[in-house]
């Protein structure tokens, strides 16, 4: 059973978030031969004042 875990920023859409979702189960199937019903893909979602690259959290990029 493969199971697919993102870790994203915050900020997309439901409808961003189920494509992705979507495009990465077909992914799965068609690369690891899986049964789509077997396949798990989870997105967990952090604050952007929680995260952090360069020294700069993802809130404050916004603001440039």
């Amino acid at each position: 059973m493969p199971e697919v875990i993102v870790y994203l920023a915050a900020g997309r859409t439901v409808e961003q978030k189920k494509g992705l979702m979507k495009d990465i189960t077909d992914a799965v199937v068609k690369n690891a031969n899986a049964p789509i019903d077997a396949v798990t893909v989870q997105i967990i979602e952090a604050p952007l004042i929680d995260k952090m690259k360069g020294g700069v959290t993802f809130e404050e990029r916004l603001k440039k």
